[in-house]
């Protein structure tokens, strides 16, 4: 069996080392890069399952490598950020970074974070024509772009969109799809209201701030079956919220077909 091949990309020669050691007894292969050229060249060159990129190179710009990575290559990424960097962090999962850890980080930490991105990036064509059957009759436009398929519902980040369990398009502002977004891209993983403020770029949050506790119940309307009764975001009790559902990732080829 092929070993995925994770990129550590880092311009510390001990955490690059410490990175190495943990991923490849851990059953992963581990290339290096101290430079965004040489990220580049590892990238067009190699089969890369996944990045972590430290967003302080130096003199190379972390944020802008990310953008030229995405350019070439759909390949998840997990930021590296010191644990102040809130705005690098929140702009770097604008320009498609995948996750993010902060300095200082645990190593299980890491392997656990790799491991879920890489259970996400294992997209699934069928699973949208599964659904679009499910659908049939309803007339939906797909785009050549990442799926979200959910307890009956689709989400189209591209577009903004939310399909309900009948097809029909689900009202969602700009904010609460934002919040969405984030919840998908993390299933089943507890999400403190500090870090749903940080992802879904809001202000530094605040224990008397209800903000996203009203995002919540606003979300909660669209898309659970009993929004009184909440069993697709739940709350975890002095801690924040997890989607608690599985969520399947397509990117479809080519549309679904259109029913007669």
């Amino acid at each position: 069996m092929t070993k995925q091949m994770i990129l550590v990309v880092d311009d510390d020669p001990k955490i690059r080392n410490l990175l190495r050691n943990v991923l490849e007894d851990d059953g992963f292969g581990v290339s290096e890069a101290e430079t965004a050229a040489e990220t580049m060249r590892i990238i067009e060159t190699s089969a890369i399952s996944l990045i972590t990129l430290d967003l302080n190179l130096g003199s190379d710009n972390g944020i802008e490598l990310a953008r030229q990575i995405r350019r070439k290559s759909q390949v998840p990424i997990i930021m590296v950020t010191g644990k102040e960097d809130v705005i690098d962090r929140v702009v770097g999962l604008e320009v498609g970074a995948d996750d993010y850890i902060t300095k200082p980080f645990h190593v299980r930490e890491v392997i656990a974070r790799i491991r879920s991105v890489l259970r996400r990036a294992e997209t699934t064509p069928a699973v949208l024509q599964d659904v679009a059957g499910a659908l049939a009759g309803i007339q939906v436009q797909f785009s050549e772009s990442t799926h979200f398929c959910f307890d009956g519902m689709i989400a189209i980040p591209d577009q903004m969109r939310l399909l309900d369990r009948n097809g029909t398009e689900c009202g969602l502002t700009s904010g609460d799809f934002k919040l969405l977004d984030v919840f998908l891209n993390r299933p089943k993983r507890v999400l403190s209201r500090d870090q749903l403020m940080d992802l879904t770029g809001g202000t530094e949050w605040n224990p008397l701030d209800r903000a996203i506790d009203n995002q919540i119940a606003r979300l909660r309307k669209k898309i659970e079956r009993d929004p009184s009764e909440p069993k697709l975001i739940k709350t975890v009790r002095g801690v924040g919220y997890t989607l608690a559902c599985e969520v399947q990732i397509a990117q479809p080829s080519e549309p679904p077909a259109k029913s007669a």
